[in-house]
């Protein structure tokens, strides 16, 4: 699956637009993960858990997104854009969202739909 945040794939041709997908996960961090990272806030420096979970939720909503635009078809992801909200204190909606396409490979047997 071809994926990036500009509108287009240098050198491929869009033959079709499926329309936007998305992949939404919904987090909580937990009580034990606070504590680690009270620990390392105390140190200084880069909070790896946190850093850690927050990688972890933006792949999981990538892979959904990719999920989402396999189910429709699609060979690619264009205009690829994350965004987060806080819904609650500790709890963060991460959305990853872009453009379903099919785009010519050279080389590659096109796929057909009915």
């Amino acid at each position: 699956m071809l994926t990036t945040t500009a509108n287009s794939l240098s050198g491929l041709t869009i033959t079709r637009e499926l329309g936007v997908v998305r992949g939404i996960l919904v987090r909580s961090r937990s009580i034990f993960g606070n504590i680690g990272a009270s620990l390392q806030m105390l140190v200084g420096g880069n909070i790896t858990l946190y850093t850690n979970l927050c990688e972890r939720t933006r792949a999981d909503a990538f892979d959904a997104m990719l999920r989402e635009a396999v189910a429709r078809g699609a060979n690619a992801v264009v205009a690829v854009r994350y965004d987060a909200t806080e819904i609650a204190p500790g709890v963060t909606e991460v959305l990853c969202y872009g453009t379903a396409v099919v785009v010519e490979v050279p080389g590659a047997v096109p796929p057909q739909y009915p």
